[in-house]
């Protein structure tokens, strides 16, 4: 008895080798600034001159919904999203079929589709600003198509949906993946089976392969929904959050705040009322695709 207990204490102690230094690590970059952040957000907390830091309560809170920045930065910030996820998601599926169902250059086409993906956000930005520009190759050739030069980054209407297009190319490849090992993982015996029945190609994909792909399609719709709303280093290179402020993002008015203006106190309290918001659209999420399930 006595050698057992020896054994459990001297694995429970290896246990924690293994996992204390992980817990050290989130508590001092995940929990601890958590906690500040929560309590500076009740603050005036100025970062060039703390001493001076008082408690304000709500004020932050509430100033924030009187910030007409602040407003249309969450607006922006949710329009990017109403364009990204169900483009994104719907080019990367297409994609993701096409390279399932082709014979040949497999490993080519997932490469290619694959690359803007590791590569690093400010360099694929700059390179779209090049494209988008007035002499640019996408003006070029839509004015061999009769259509005249567009403003694309550089008007106020144009420039969210532009950063937008360039976010999706960006980012699908990656989600193409996920698409193609679920659709190579769904056993050929299904669709051998729909064939002897004559089943159209639409009662194939509607029975077998979208019941077949659903958690992985509930995993992406909530990957590209979370990315989506941390958006900042495109309007952040690509326009600076202009013109007239169209791409400035509630990330990039966070950022703004607490590291260019140091105001730390307000920009808790956006980074609390951020993540409130995200945390009640993810239990909303889960609520549907759950209820959908059941």
């Amino acid at each position: 008895m006595a050698k057992n207990n020896t054994v459990e204490k001297r694995n429970s102690i290896l246990g924690m080798s293994f996992f204390g230094p992980a817990l050290v690590l989130m508590a001092i970059f995940l929990f601890i600034p958590m906690i500040l952040t929560l309590v500076f957000s009740f603050t005036d907390y100025f970062a060039l001159n703390p001493s001076l830091t008082s408690f304000v309560g709500l004020d932050n809170y509430v100033a924030l919904f009187k910030d007409r920045l602040f407003v249309q930065a969450f607006g922006n910030t949710i329009l990017f999203v109403i364009i990204i996820v169900p483009l994104q998601m719907g080019l990367a599926f297409g994609l993701a079929l096409f390279i399932d169902k082709i014979s040949y250059c497999k490993t080519y086409f997932k490469i290619s589709f694959f690359i803007p993906v590791v590569m690093s956000l400010a360099v694929v930005s700059t390179l779209w600003m090049q494209i988008y520009n007035a002499e640019g190759i996408l003006n070029t050739l839509l004015g061999w198509i009769g259509i005249d030069p567009q403003p694309f980054i550089y008007s106020a209407k144009q420039a969210l949906p532009s950063i937008a297009f360039m976010s999706i190319w960006q980012g699908a490849g990656y989600q193409m993946l996920i698409f193609l090992g679920g659709l190579q993982a769904i056993s050929p015996s299904l669709y051998e089976a729909a064939e002897i029945d004559n089943a159209s190609a639409w009662a194939k994909f509607r029975y077998i392969t979208l019941p077949a792909l659903k958690p992985i399609l509930i995993f992406v719709f909530i990957t590209i929904t979370i990315g989506a709303f941390k958006m900042v280093v495109q309007p952040m290179v690509m326009t600076g959050g202009g013109p007239s402020y169209s791409t400035y993002t509630l990330v990039y008015d966070i950022y703004q705040t607490g590291t260019v203006n140091w105001e730390i106190g307000t920009a808790s309290a956006m980074s609390i009322v951020f993540a409130i918001f995200v945390i009640i659209l993810t239990i909303i999420q889960n609520k549907i695709t759950k209820d959908k399930e059941e």
